[in-house]
C-alpha cells in the first residue's frame, strides 16, 4: 500500500521560500513511475506543479519554471519541492501524488495514490 506523508507547509511573505518534503513508502520506483507535486487553491481545480521520475528526471509546470525545485533522495524516501521566490498566486494547498508518469501528466482525475497535503500561505 502506497503511503505519502506531506510536511513542510506553512505562511511566508511573498518573495520567501519553503521546502516541502514527502515521504513515500510502499512505492515502487519502476520504469514509467513518478512521484509529483500539484496544487489547488480555494475555488480552483487542482493542478500538477512538478514531476520527478525513477531517473530523477524533473517536470515542471510553467508556474513553477524557474522557481521550483523537485528532488528525490532514494536513501531517505522522499521526494522534496523547493519553492523559492513565493508569489501571494501560490497560495494553496500542496499535495504529493505517486502513480505512473502518463496518469500524473493526465491531470489528478487520473492519479490513484495522494497525499493529505500540506498548505503553503504566501501574503503580499
Amino acid at each position: 500500500q502506497v503511503q505519502l506523508l506531506e510536511s513542510g507547509g506553512g505562511s511566508v511573505q511573498a518573495g520567501g521560500s519553503l521546502r516541502l518534503s514527502c515521504v513515500v513508502s510502499g512505492y515502487t520506483w519502476s520504469s514509467g513511475s513518478c512521484v509529483g507535486w500539484f496544487r489547488q487553491a480555494p475555488g480552483k481545480e487542482r493542478e500538477g506543479v512538478a514531476t520527478i521520475d525513477s531517473g530523477g528526471n524533473p517536470s515542471y509546470a510553467d508556474s513553477a519554471k524557474g522557481r521550483f525545485t523537485i528532488s528525490k533522495d532514494n536513501a531517505k524516501n522522499t521526494v522534496d519541492l523547493q519553492l523559492s521566490s513565493l508569489k501571494p498566486e501560490d497560495t494553496a494547498m500542496y499535495y504529493c501524488a505517486a502513480d505512473l508518469c502518463w496518469r500524473l501528466v493526465q491531470g489528478p482525475g487520473e492519479v490513484r495514490d495522494w497525499g493529505q497535503g500540506t498548505q503553503v500561505t504566501v501574503s503580499s
